[in-house]
This record gives structure tokens, sequence and C-alpha cells, in this order.
């Protein structure tokens, strides 16, 4: 499975800064991150993981593949841009398919660069964005109430039940409030499913900082960090204009030196990576052999069954069974062959919930 992360933002708070030094990684193959472009605006980099790595010295494979997260980057977006205003409405349709949203906010002072808003407020810019994809999702909310009701007037039981929950989702979006907390059970929303709603998607806070700020973080980034906590979402800290310059480095161990300058165990990009699959709920297990060494992304609680049709759908349909290798086991005895003698492979069947890290083999059957 790919995921899916669309940046979002007003002009000038260093959004483009931190697509850019995501972008910046394509020079950086031999790095820990390979990267390349499908649009002047979407960018594709590895998922950092050291236990991938441990498994390639291991197996020595011919192949090393990572599991990828891409980053959707539109225009920044401004006041009344859900009504057309501003570049960013042209491009919010490319992040409705996205898994979650990454909010960029400025949280450092600087009269260098322009800001329309007046005072450094994050909590003001946040509603700013929030209320314009609020206004957008009315807009698609509103277009199928038209549709159901026609549906619904004519008896259609289901239409009716959809009307109820459209109904609702406008009432919700017309107080001043996302989908994502609109309090109904989960099966209900699936008729909001096809709508692909910008504020039922979880968010990602990226709190935008000065350099003197990384580690202790300042009253701006607080403040997000304060909001953040209020709904439940994630909030990290990030010196963008610090990550493209990390990104700048082509040489691994340039790259860690320059980290260790600045005190920092590891980059920001990394941190927001990890931040999105903490959010989305999501585990890495892995396949590996001479040919390839492969980091495959589920969600927590996938059954072996689902984890194997993220390689192939047939391998879900002909699930027999699946041996399983935890990593310390494979590090301890060094080769496959070494864990099976040992004991150490365990045979699982279609009710076996896969554990992060997990290195799995599937036995399948497709008639």
């Amino acid at each position: 499975m790919s995921l899916q992360c669309g940046i979002v933002g007003l002009p000038n708070v260093g959004k483009s800064t931190l697509f850019n030094a995501v972008s910046s990684t394509a020079k950086a193959v031999a790095s820990n991150y390979r990267f390349c472009t499908i649009d002047p605006n979407v960018g594709i980099v590895n998922v950092p993981d050291e236990r991938l790595k441990i498994l390639a010295d291991l197996v020595n494979p011919q192949k090393v593949t990572p599991a990828t997260i891409e980053f959707v980057d539109i225009a920044g977006l401004v006041k009344g841009a859900s009504k057309g205003e501003g570049l960013g409405n042209k491009f919010l349709a490319n992040i409705r398919e996205v898994d979650a949203i990454v909010h960029v906010i400025r949280c450092f002072d600087d009269d260098n660069i322009q800001r329309e808003e007046g005072e450094i407020n994050p909590k003001g810019d946040k509603e700013i964005i929030e209320t314009e994809l609020q206004l957008k999702d009315l807009e698609s909310v509103e277009k199928k109430i038209q549709k159901t009701e026609r549906a619904a007037k004519s008896g259609d039981a289901k239409a009716k039940k959809e009307l109820e929950i459209l109904l609702l989702a406008q009432k919700h979006l017309q107080e001043g409030k996302s989908i994502r907390n609109l309090n109904i059970p989960k099966e209900e929303l699936s008729a909001l499913d096809d709508l692909h709603l910008l504020t039922a998607k979880p968010v990602i806070y990226v709190a935008n900082v000065d350099e003197k700020s990384i580690h202790t973080g300042n009253v701006y980034s607080e403040q997000l960090q304060k909001i953040a906590a209020e709904e439940q979402a994630e909030a990290i800290v990030i010196c963008n204009s610090l990550e493209a310059q990390i990104a700048e480095i082509e040489n691994q161990e340039d790259k860690e030196m320059f980290l260790e300058e600045y005190g920092l165990k590891e980059s920001g990009l990394s941190r927001l990576i990890r931040a999105s699959y903490k959010l989305l709920n999501l585990i890495t297990y892995f396949t590996a052999g001479v040919q390839e060494v492969r980091a495959w992304t589920i969600h927590k609680g996938w059954k072996a069954p689902q984890a194997a049709g993220v390689i192939h759908s047939d391998f879900e349909k002909g699930f027999i069974k699946a041996e399983v290798i935890k990593l310390k086991d494979y590090q301890q005895y060094k080769t496959e062959a070494a864990c099976r003698e040992a004991g150490k492979i365990r045979i699982e069947g279609k009710d076996y919930v896969v554990e992060d890290g997990d290195i799995m083999h599937f036995r399948f059957n497709v008639s």
C-alpha cells in the first residue's frame, strides 16, 4: 500500500521549503532516502528503517526495497481559497485522496518574510486553513445532498439513511467543525466516503521554527502543540530551512556529522514520516530472500492474509499459511536455515495478527 500525505499551509509559512527538502533527497540516492518526481508537486521518498539495513546485511540480497511515502504539495492557500481566491484552490482536488494532511504553520519571527495576516499567530493561521477546507467540504456535501434528496423522495431506503448523514455533516460543517470530529458510528460515515472530504482526514501539524528553537521550541510552537493535544492530533517541531540543508548533503557520514553538530539524532523528515505512520496506525513487515529484501506497509491489526494481499491479491485469495521469523531471532541465528533448525520459524494461519517487524514468507495456492 502506498501512503500519501498532502502538504497545506498559508503562503510563506515554509511549506514549499519542507517540500523542497523532500525533493532535494533526489541527490542522495546513496544515502537513507531516494526520491523521484512523478509530477512537479509530488515527491516519493523512502521510509527510513534501520531494521531493513540489518536484514539486508544478514541476507545480502541483490536488491533492497524500502517502503515509500508520497508527499503532495499544493500552492499556498489564502482566505477565500474555497471560493476560488489564490492559486491553492486549483490544487485542492490534488489532495482529495491523500491519507493524511500535513499542515505547516509558521512559528518564527522574520521581518524579511512577507506575512499578510499580521502578527505571528499559529491558532489564527490554523483556523484560516481549516475554515477553507471546511467550506470546500461543505460545497461537496451540498452537491451530494441535492442528488440524494431526489432518490430519498422516491422512497429509496438507502438514500434516506444517506441523506440523514449528509444533513448531519452539512450542519457540522456550517458550525465551523471538521468532519473528523463528527461523532457518529464509523459505518455510517461510509455515506461520505466517495466525497473524500478534506476535513475527514487526520492531521499532522508541523511547527516550522527557527534554528535556535529546534530543541526547545518557542511560544508559537507551544501554542500549536497545545492545539494539537486538544484535537488528539500529531504535532512536530521542525526547522524547515535546516531540513533543506540536511537534504542537500549527499554523503551519509557528512549528513550524520551535520546532524550531530546541531545535536540532532535524526532529520525532521524522518520524524515526520514516523509521525505519519503513528497517526495512520501503520506498521511494517518484511520479506527477505537472496533476490530481494523488502519492507511492506500495512495497517496495525491486519491478519496474515490481508498482509499477503499487499504483495499480490492472489496471495490473499489463495492464502494457506505464513512462516514468521522475529528479527531478533534472525539476528541471533544469522540465516533462515539456522532459524528453522533452532525452531524459530513459526507457522501461522489465517487468524494471525501481523506484528511490526515480522519477517514473513507466504504459502498460497490459486487454482
